[in-house]
């Protein structure tokens, strides 16, 4: 994971990773997932809600992006995957968060979401400033003055805030991390698939309680 670029994330590479877990498992407080206190609310409380928290500049975000895209288009109907940008009070990171949402606002985040990654971990691009990212952003098709208003609109400017804001409730103190249902913050794994598995299980395990009460 990275927070300030350290852990178990680091050394790990996506294509050797291999997963050696029982079908049913049983999960361990603290050494699969840590409970969320206090529980934090969803946007869609009738749905169990999934949460991503990354940076476009982690480097283990951007590994990580393959297997969790993959992962949550096969999501099933009552889960719903969110992702949200964080910044760890980074400004160039919050600058990335304040692209990501612009991307989404513009319309072009679907094309160029894998692209930022690919930029800034394969191609040596620094977007880390409002007039670097705004250029290849143009570069790459986007009407410049339609993203640039984007970018510094209120509405993308609050919800990059709020993302930040999120993360200090849920205490994620690493990236990319997921939170299930607003109650519990995944932990374990030795690898991005492992991690995959572990929180099917979280998610089958908030489903399950949703249906006791």
């Amino acid at each position: 994971m990275h927070r300030r670029i350290s852990g178990w994330f680091a050394a790990l590479t996506l294509a050797a990773l291999t997963v050696v877990l029982p079908a049913h498992a049983e999960l361990v407080v603290g050494r699969d997932y840590l409970p969320i206190v206090p529980a934090q609310a969803s946007d869609n409380p009738a749905k169990l809600e999934v949460i991503e928290f990354f940076s476009y500049g982690c480097p283990h975000c951007s590994e990580f992006h393959p297997t969790v895209s993959k992962w949550s288009a096969a999501l099933p109907g009552d889960v719903v995957f969110k992702r949200v940008p964080i910044s760890f009070a980074r400004p160039q990171w919050a600058s990335l968060a304040r692209l990501y949402y612009a991307l989404e606002a513009t319309g072009d985040l679907a094309r160029l979401d894998a692209a930022v990654f690919e930029a800034l971990h394969r191609t040596g691009s620094k977007l880390y400033d409002d007039k670097s990212i705004i250029d290849w952003v143009s570069a790459q098709g986007v009407d410049a003055k339609k993203f640039s208003d984007a970018y510094n609109s209120f509405g993308v400017v609050s919800k990059a805030r709020r993302g930040d804001q999120m993360a200090q409730a849920y205490k994620i103190q690493s990236v990319p991390a997921l939170a299930v249902d607003g109650k519990y913050l995944m932990t374990g794994g030795k690898g991005f698939p492992e991690l995959i598995v572990l929180t099917d299980q979280v998610i089958a395990k908030a489903r399950g309680e949703r249906g006791k009460k």
